[in-house]
């Protein structure tokens, strides 16, 4: 695979221990993102994606070949993967190499993540829940017009197939309470996994959030008591 053939790559991370639990992996970002999520900490990636220089996809592939044996899999991230209709070509050239493939996705394009399924081309799917799944309260918590649908008919592939997956929100505090951590558990109930994130202020996509407080660590573990109860296993990220 050529870099021309797929979307620009704006960023590779080599190593991670934390992006996939259990697993030793490199992260891939793509840049742009149809969310507008005031607490990202991608603003660049999202917002000016063409100010940043492209990672050379032959670079990566021979970072692969250099570590072969070494690295269990390849986070794919961004922005948001999903967007790009030559996602799939990517996706089989990692998985023609051996390694295991983790996406990250915030769940608006059932469609391409039932593609990337049936094709085997995943073996661990991250996906983000923002809000309870009323079109308000998303478009609040995003900055974006959003088909809550979409994001449904998501949850309820992951969760009908067989595939690994986590679901996870990230709590802030101005966006966010007990009632509506409970909307959303009760959308995901039965679910193998949710993560409730920490929110942090710093360098993030609307400078105003630097004002936010977050959730005390405490607060953040009672809550994921509360829902814990719907799912499989919960538990907080980031504390």
């Amino acid at each position: 695979m050529n870099q021309e053939i797929i979307h620009p790559i704006k960023g590779f991370n080599p190593h991670t221990f934390l992006d996939w639990e259990g697993k030793i992996a490199c992260v891939i970002y793509l840049p742009g993102c149809n969310f507008k999520c005031p607490f990202c900490h991608s603003s660049e990636l999202v917002i000016n994606p063409e100010t940043i220089a492209n990672v050379d996809y032959a670079y990566i592939k021979d970072f692969f070949k250099e570590k072969k044996g070494w690295i269990d899999g390849v986070v794919i991230g961004g922005g948001e993967p999903t967007l790009y209709k030559n996602l799939p070509d990517l996706l089989r050239d990692i998985k023609n190499k051996g390694l295991l493939v983790k996406l990250d996705t915030n769940g608006t394009n059932p469609m391409v993540l039932k593609q990337l399924i049936d094709e085997k081309l995943l073996d661990y799917v991250a996906m983000d829940i923002k809000a309870p799944l009323d079109t308000q309260l998303y478009a609040k918590v995003t900055a974006s017009n959003v088909d809550v649908i979409s994001i449904k008919q998501s949850i309820d592939l992951l969760m009908s197939r067989d595939i690994d997956y986590e679901f996870r929100t990230t709590v802030v505090p101005c966006f966010l309470q007990k009632k509506d951590m409970l909307a959303i558990v009760k959308a995901i109930k039965g679910a193998k996994k949710y993560i409730l994130q920490q929110f942090d202020p710093k360098d993030t996509l609307d400078k105003s959030m630097a004002t936010v407080k977050p959730y005390l660590p405490d607060e953040l573990k009672q809550f994921a008591q509360l829902v814990s109860e719907f799912v499989k296993q919960c538990y907080v990220r980031g504390i």
